[in-house]
């Protein structure tokens, strides 16, 4: 059975007691391959457990004992390395209080003179490095110096993965000077800063804004690589792309460019001899007539439109309503089953049906402006319309409804 322990150093406690184990303490050199380790108490009392027996061989665990120089302890080596690791590389200060038995200026001799300037240190790191060094260069791509550096192929997964480019967002993983607004980040303007401070809070800014302004000046120049051609064009530089590798980069936008720009002279020769045949001789009479153009396709787009709905509608007023007005005005609101509609007469039903308003509604609205009008002893349409907040061409024919039963007066 494994036993887990909790203890910070990474020991199993005592198999006798359960205690955390502290220096010195047994560990039986017979069993295996998990080791029984006993505190001091309970190896005096002979413990045994399952295989284990008292009169088995053992080992005494301590690391009292010095290691690199007399008067360190490897105990002491090792709390100094970890202290290194938590508090960090000059700050001898921290290490030490966190040692407890050094003082800094102990601390940082030792570690100096035995962990940074100690040459059996430098040799094994040095031979390590170069055994990964020659590790890696057997498993990379030979290359001479005289040659191109290998590279991913143009407009690939991996040339793109290694720029941080999302070629669908049009921009980048981190931005150009990724770090630029931590200079901003404690800047802040108060009343009682003197001159020299916010000439200095402004200079901050202004470098800032330069760094935004070449930020956006590289993102324009990649969008200008992702390169945006005519439909035709676009069709042969994806069909032509697969080929890229084969004919090289420079050859291959050599032969797009020159698609493109034969692509171009066409469509210019085209317009030309449109411009020719219209009797056109000036580029001033040409921009007029482009204008033209656009308003003549514009009013006939329009005229088509129109006819596609109205092949649809049956009614000939409605038709003829629609050539007029160019738009079919609302059915009234009908009333039904609506609350409030027992509440009105005959000719408010009328009006709530043309107004396209809610019985409630409408008997709300109207006890606001009688009241509003009881008490200044007159109303104005602008002081209705500002009682009512709906549509003012409805606020008007309610006004003018009432002023017309007398239910309200004009001031």
């Amino acid at each position: 059975m494994s036993v887990v322990s909790d203890d910070p150093f990474g020991k199993p406690p005592c198999r006798g007691c359960s205690s955390y184990l502290t220096e010195p303490y047994i560990k039986c050199a017979e069993c295996g391959p998990s080791s029984v380790l006993l505190c001091l108490q309970c190896f005096t009392r002979g413990f045994e457990y399952k295989k284990h027996q008292s009169d088995h061989k053992y080992e005494i665990m301590t690391s009292d004992f010095p290691v690199l120089e007399p008067g360190w302890t490897a105990q002491e080596e090792m709390a100094l390395l970890e202290a290194v690791m938590d508090c960090g590389f000059g700050n001898w200060h921290d290490v030490a209080y966190q040692m407890r038995t050094k003082t800094k200026e102990e601390c940082e001799s030792h570690y100096m003179k035995n962990f940074i300037n100690n040459p059996l240190f430098s040799s094994t790191l040095l031979g390590l490095r170069k055994t990964k060094d020659s590790h890696f260069a057997d498993g990379a791509i030979p290359f001479r110096s005289s040659d191109d550096p290998p590279r991913p192929t143009f407009d690939s997964m991996l040339s793109r993965d290694m720029a941080g480019y999302m070629p669908a967002r049009a921009d980048f993983m981190e931005e150009f000077d990724n770090y630029a607004e931590w200079d901003l980040k404690d800047i802040d303007f108060v009343d009682d800063d003197s001159d020299i401070l916010r000439a200095l809070k402004l200079a901050v800014v202004d470098i800032y804004h330069s760094r935004l302004k070449e930020r956006q000046r590289r993102k324009k120049w990649v969008n200008l690589l992702e390169r945006c051609y005519p439909k035709e064009v676009q069709e042969l530089y994806d069909i032509m792309r697969r080929f890229a590798r084969v004919v090289g980069p420079v050859e291959h936008d050599k032969f797009i460019e020159s698609h493109a720009l034969e692509f171009e002279l066409r469509r210019e020769i085209r317009r030309l001899q449109e411009y020719r045949k219209a009797g056109i001789k000036s580029f001033c009479s040409a921009k007029v007539y482009e204008r033209v153009k656009r308003m003549r396709e514009d009013e006939r787009r329009k005229r088509t439109m129109l006819c596609d709905v109205l092949q649809y509608i049956q009614d000939g007023k409605a038709c003829q309503q629609w050539l007029t007005t160019g738009r079919r005005s609302a059915p009234p609101l009908n009333l039904t089953g609506l609350p409030g509609t027992e509440k009105l007469n005959e000719r408010e039903k009328e009006l709530c049906q043309v107004v396209r308003l809610v019985p409630g509604a409408y008997l709300e609205y109207k006890q606001a402006l009688l009241s509003e009008c009881k008490r200044q002893g007159g109303l104005r349409l602008a002081q209705a319309r500002a009682l009512i907040k709906i549509d003012v061409n409805k606020t008007r024919k309610i006004y003018d409804f009432l002023i017309k039963e007398g239910s309200i007066t004009k001031a």
